[in-house]
């Protein structure tokens, strides 16, 4: 079943202050970007595959922009939406499968998604 919600949390997705400057930002960085404390960080990467970041030379984990936007939706579907961890993960699921559809066939599940709607409020 698509969930056509998803989207809308993906495309307005808040930008908190990621400095353009930067590709590479540390955890504390992360940490004050996000407004949560690194043990959420760490916590949220064992439960989210989709937060991996690299490890630098020292160990140290390096996360990229796109890390960061990841995270902000994280928060925002957690916190905002109050979904639970496990709705958290369909939610990103449900978002990269629309994603890495092509149009048509995503087209497609959406008029069969409205025909079915549409019968039941008949």
């Amino acid at each position: 079943m698509l969930v056509l919600g998803t989207l809308a949390h993906f495309s307005s997705l808040h930008r908190m202050d990621i400095p353009d400057n930067k590709r590479f930002f540390r955890i504390g960085e992360v940490s004050r970007i996000i407004d949560v404390r690194p043990c959420v960080l760490r916590y949220w990467e064992t439960e989210f595959p989709s937060i991996r970041p690299k490890r630098a030379d020292s160990r140290q984990r390096i996360y990229q922009r796109e890390d960061i936007e990841t995270i902000i939706e994280i928060k925002k579907l957690l916190y905002e939406e109050k979904l639970t961890i496990e709705g958290v993960r369909r939610s990103l699921k449900a978002v990269k499968k629309v994603g890495s559809m092509p149009q048509s066939n995503l087209l497609g599940e959406i008029k069969e998604e409205l025909g079915k709607i549409l019968k039941i409020l008949q």
